[in-house]
Formats: structure tokens, C-alpha cells, sequence
């Protein structure tokens, strides 16, 4: 399993990534699905070109992936098989975790980035949403934010790709950095393994081998 997870954006170890992949322009898959309460324009215009741009400046050959287009009909595993790398942007939690359900994207987890076939990499929320409960997530992201084409109602589990829960923007410059005081009281006082994560930093797996890059 090969996992690239950020606090924030590409954080301080793009190279990391590249080793990661280890493929001469690589194809890679860009999600900005975890944004889609936003309005089109400023996820299309904004986000997704941003996310889209940072991939090709590290060389990769980057399109977007829309899990919305997969939403129940199970075409999304033979898709994924065209490109060597997933990256997901940051954005609410809750919406993600309903992407990938919907869309069978936590399929793909089992057989394509569990079994090393897949480089799975993003932040924020794209690191978050691979915990196994999202309890907690709600004192920084919205759980009732919904979307056109999304199920309602509450989902409150992970994907329980990762064995603690990721305390992402962590007395970091960032927006939600002063509600992220309040979730990290919440995993203390009810005794949740957990880990910290200051903007920069980035959490790694390469096969057996797993660190935290500063």
C-alpha cells in the first residue's frame, strides 16, 4: 500500500510523492469531489485548476476524476485502472466519505490501493475521511453539507485505511485551525489514538515502511 497524506496541499515533500509513483509522467486521477457543496464556478474555476495545476507542475499528466459520474454504476474500478495515482483535494469530510461510498470508490481502496496497484494521495479531508469513525469531524466540518446528486443523512463511518484518527491544520496558519483546538480536545478526553499535524506536514506509507515527514 502506498499512501501520500498532507495536512495541507502538497505540503513540504512533493519530491516524496514522485519517489512514491516512480513512473515517468505518470498518470494521475485529481478529485476535487470533497468541494462539491460549492458553487460550480469557484470549484471548477478555483479548486479543481489549482489541484490539476499543482499535479503537472511535479510532471504528472493530471485530469480530473468526478466520482459524481460513477455515482451507482459500478464503472469506477475498470476506470482507476488507467492511471497510477489518486489525488484528492481537501473540503468537507462528510461529503467525501458519501462520494466514495456512492460512487464505489471504497472498492477501489480494497483491491486497487490496498494492494499497491494505486497511490493513493491528498489532504485534509482526503486524509481525514481514511479513519475509521468520523466521529468528532463535526466540530470542523459541517456533517448535514450535501450536494446535488448526494444521499441525506449522516455517515459516520471511515474507510479505516488508518489505524488513528489524522488531527489535520493543527496550530497551523489555516482557517480552521482554531476549531481543530476543539477536535483535538474531543480524541484527548476520549482517549481516540490519534495523531498531529501541523500545515507542511506529511504523513507516508511505502509498503512496510510508514513516517512522518516535518
Amino acid at each position: 500500500m502506498k499512501l501520500y497524506l498532507s495536512s495541507y496541499r502538497l505540503g513540504n515533500h512533493p519530491n516524496e510523492l514522485k519517489k512514491l509513483i516512480n513512473k515517468e509522467n505518470p498518470r494521475v486521477a485529481v478529485s476535487v469531489n470533497a468541494l462539491d457543496f460549492l458553487d460550480p464556478e469557484v470549484r471548477n474555476n478555483e479548486f479543481l485548476k489549482r489541484e490539476i495545476e499543482d499535479m503537472r507542475n511535479l510532471g504528472f499528466s493530471a485530469e480530473e476524476l468526478d466520482l459524481r459520474d460513477y455515482f451507482h454504476n459500478n464503472s469506477l474500478a475498470e476506470k482507476m485502472k488507467e492511471y497510477d495515482a489518486v489525488w484528492f483535494s481537501g473540503g468537507n469530510v462528510f461529503i467525501l466519505a458519501k462520494a466514495f461510498k456512492q460512487s464505489g470508490f471504497d472498492t477501489v481502496i480494497e483491491k486497487q490501493v490496498k494492494t499497491g496497484k494505486l497511490v493513493y494521495a491528498g489532504y485534509s479531508a482526503a486524509f481525514c475521511v481514511l479513519t475509521t469513525s468520523l466521529h468528532g469531524i463535526e466540530l470542523v466540518d459541517d456533517k448535514d453539507a450535501t450536494a446535488e446528486g448526494y444521499e441525506t443523512g449522516e455517515i459516520w463511518e471511515g474507510i479505516g485505511l488508518i489505524d488513528f484518527y489524522p488531527i489535520v491544520h493543527f496550530r497551523s496558519d489555516h482557517e480552521e485551525s482554531e476549531l481543530v483546538e476543539k477536535e483535538y480536545e474531543y480524541v484527548v478526553k476520549n482517549n481516540i489514538p490519534h495523531k498531529t499535524f501541523k500545515d507542511g506536514d506529511v504523513y507516508l506509507i511505502d509498503e512496510d515502511i510508514e513516517k512522518t515527514l516535518t
